[in-house]
Parts: C-alpha cells; structure tokens; sequence
C-alpha cells in the first residue's frame, strides 16, 4: 500500500510520519492486517533517512499500531483501528447552490430483497441471458481489440449504434441511420445531454403531472424551470402546455405511473404544438418492449416530418440495470451538440458493454430474449389484474393498461398509509400521490411485476389484502 505523507508542515520528520500513519489507522484508510512500505522504500520516496521511518515505525510499534513480522515485512495490528478523529477540514463554508436542496436524496440500494416485491420499474434479474452474456464479454476482452481497449467515438460502438438503428425501424418503425444514434449511460443521462444543449437557464420545459421525478429533477438542477402538466386517459393534455415552453418531455408509450399510452388524436396535437410553438419533444419510449395486447402504437418520431422528436430508449428493463446503456436517436441539426456534451461529461460509455450488446443483437439473442421476457411478464401481468379485480373491487379501480412493467389503481381511501403498512408486513409497492406535484392529489397504488416470480404475486396480494381490511 503506498502511503502520502507530507514532510513540509514544520513538524520534524520522524513526528510527521509517526503523526500521519497514526492518523491513517486510526480513521480506517489504513485497515488491520495491511503492510506498511519496507523503512527503506519509504524512506527513498521521503528523501530522509531509514533511520528516520524506522524510528516511526518502531513508536508506533510500541504503542500498538504496528506488527513487525520477520520476514515479511512491518502490517497494521489488528484492533488498532478506532473511531474517526475530528479534524479540522471537516468544517468548511462551501454550500451547493439552492436548488439542490429540493432535490431528493437517491433511494438507496436494496441490501435485502422483500418478501413480496412489487416494486415498479426493477425487472427480474434472473431472467438475464447471463451465460451469453459471459461469453460474448470473454470473446471481447480474449480479441484485445484497439477501439475497445481505448479511448472510443463519444456518440458509441459504430456496431452497436448500426445495431440500434437497425432494432429501432424494424420494432418501432423510428427512421434512424447510425449517425443519428448516440449512445448514452441509461435514458437519464439522454436526457441531460439534451438539456445541455437545448435549454437556457430559466427556459420552461413542459413534464407529465404525475410524472417520472428524475427527469423533472435534472431539468430544475440545469437551471430549467419545469411545469408539471396534467395527465388523463389520452397522455399529456396538450392544451395545457403553456405556450412558452422550450421542451416536453413524455413517455407516450406507457405513461408513467398510469400506465396509460398516449392516443393518435393526442400524438398528432403535441406535434403540432410543438411546431407551432418552435419547442422540442423528448419521447422516452419507455417499456415499449413489453407490449402485450393491441396494435403497436406508431411512436411521435415517426408521425413528427418537421425533426422536432428525439426519441430515448434504453436497455435497463430489457437487460439489467446495471449495464448502464441507453441511446437516444436525433435530428442531425443537433448531432455535433450532444457529440460535444457527450465527450464532456463521460467522453463516451463503457466499450466492452457496448461490444457485447452489438454482438448480442448480430446474433439474434436480443429478439429471442425479449419475445422470452414479453411471455414471462405478460403471464405475471394478467395474474396481478386477475386478482386485483377478483380481491380489490371495493377499494381499487385498476387504470387500463396494456403494456410495461406495473399496472396501477386509483383508490378514494389515501393510499400512503395503505403503502406503510403493507412495507411493515413485507409487501413493497409504491403509491401514487409520491408522483405528482403537489403531492397526495393522486391516490392510488402501483404493481410492479418485473421482481417478483409468478408463484409469489397471489400470497403477495393476500397480504396486502389483509393489510388493508
């Protein structure tokens, strides 16, 4: 382990190594059982003498923080490491700016699984093709190859930016070359790049009401002002867009949290609008891969000739979340932009994932596995309406539905303390007043079915059931 020690602070040399290794064990950088460089090492990097580090060594030896063992060399002992001491860089007068306090911390990660997870937006891990994947990576690394060791194309993996363009105009009918793709970490950060090179500070940027928070978040943190707007059974209502907004965004294709896909008639009028209104739409096109029932609905790029869509997908449902790999498919008036802001932020998204996913698509496995997840999901989807209609007529009205990862019901009864109790007794799902602004307007409930097995739903319900008698 090498070790910074700073000798010019005007203590002499042996106190200031002592002082400084001290500290390290103390507040844990240096851990128990770890080897301090050999006296002479230490000693060359330091420019002082080995008598010097060696006089350190042997106080901290003495107190107990060190462990001489012949032959191998001079360790931290066990024990030795205690509670952080206070320093003075602690304190300090750097704030963020306002806006960051509105913004709500991040969920944390789940350490330990609910009994009955219904959580919206988590698919099933287990259902990963991991075995593929494992060897699709191997072949990856075992080639070596220049473009994916280094430093790549900030808009993506050329395979894979043809790939997606290629999957999108066949499944989603988006007319898309590879130049217009950019390869993005997730739909989030698609999003950002174009509030980057969209958006002004104080421009109004339209967002569904209830809607997804994070995009809403990003916009408010970059100095856009968002508006939420309200959503019925049609999507967005586009009347009441106000006239002065720069950008919407929307998820057309399966509303979040309703759950609702957008109609032609309502398509049709927020293109217009934005033509009208000079303004961009940012589409995400979220969970269109698991459509069930119905004719699949043409997307807003499609039916926009004027180039004012940008459509957003993503790979976190239909693969894993933490892959990390979205895209998003854009105008050429905005390509040298966001190749620019791309560069910027992360300069490109990690290579071997993405030379893999172009792989997995050239062989086929991305449609053999999304036609497996559509079958598996949709079984679990008609399993949660069955019961929600069979057990919950008097306190749930189910929102029509026919795509997606969850389905969600309104309730009269507030729904919050219905969602605490159920956490309590192992059941976790969400509510929807969480979604809109203000918040409680909304109330209903949200089923997510991508985490939990199809054997689990029914006595995941009967809880839930008796939480709410």
């Amino acid at each position: 382990m090498e070790i910074h020690i700073d000798i010019g602070s005007g203590r002499g040399r042996r106190d200031e190594i002592y002082h400084q290794i001290r500290a390290a064990i103390l507040d844990g950088r240096l851990r128990p059982g770890e080897a301090l460089p050999p006296t002479r090492e230490l000693a060359r990097r330091l420019a002082v003498s080995r008598n010097t580090v060696g006089a350190a060594y042997d106080r901290l030896t003495a107190e107990g923080f060190l462990e001489p063992r012949v032959g191998a060399g001079t360790f931290v002992r066990a024990g030795s490491a205690m509670t952080r001491e206070p320093r003075d860089d602690d304190v300090t007068s750097l704030e963020p700016i306002d806006v960051w306090s509105a913004i709500p911390k991040p969920p944390g990660p789940f350490h330990q699984r609910p009994d009955y997870d219904f959580r919206v937006g988590v698919p099933d891990v287990g259902l990963f093709p991991f075995q593929i994947w494992r060897r699709l990576l191997t072949q990856q690394v075992r080639h070596s190859r220049p473009d994916v060791l280094t430093y790549g194309d900030p808009r993506g993996f050329p395979a894979l930016r043809a790939e997606i363009a290629r999957h999108v105009g066949l499944s989603r009918n988006v007319r898309a070359r590879p130049d217009d793709v950019l390869v993005t970490s997730g739909s989030q950060q698609a999003v950002d790049l174009l509030a980057r090179v969209l958006l002004r500070p104080g421009d109004r940027v339209a967002v569904e009401n209830p809607g997804y928070p994070p995009p809403r978040h990003l916009f408010a943190a970059l100095g856009a002002r968002p508006v939420g707007v309200p959503v019925d059974e049609e999507g967005i209502v586009v009347e009441e867009i106000p006239a002065d907004c720069r950008a919407v965004h929307v998820t057309p294709s399966h509303q979040f949290p309703l759950g609702v896909a957008m109609s032609l008639r309502r398509r049709l009028d927020l293109i217009a609008w934005a033509e009208t209104h000079g303004a961009a739409i940012l589409e995400d096109d979220y969970d269109t891969e698991f459509r069930f029932t119905g004719r699949p609905l043409e997307p807003l790029h499609s039916l926009d000739s004027g180039g004012r869509v940008v459509y957003i997908g993503s790979f976190s449902k239909v693969l894993l979340p933490g892959l990390r790999l979205g895209f998003l498919v854009a105008p050429p008036s905005l390509r040298e932009a966001l190749e620019k802001a791309k560069s910027l932020t992360d300069w490109h998204s990690g290579s071997f994932g993405q030379a893999a996913l172009a792989s997995f698509f050239a062989e086929g496995g991305f449609a053999r596995h999304v036609r497996r997840l559509r079958r598996e999901y949709q079984l679990r989807k008609e399993e949660v309406g069955r019961i929600v209609r069979r057990d919950f007529a008097d306190v749930l009205t189910p929102v029509p539905s026919s795509a997606g990862l969850h389905v969600s019901a309104f309730t009269a009864k507030p729904a919050q303390p219905m969602v605490s109790a159920a956490r309590r007794a192992g059941v976790w799902l969400y509510s929807l007043d969480g979604f809109g602004e203000p918040h409680g307007v909304m109330q209903g409930l949200i089923f997510g079915y991508g985490a939990i097995p199809l054997d689990r739903i029914e006595p995941g319900l009967r809880k839930l059931r008796e939480v709410i008698s």
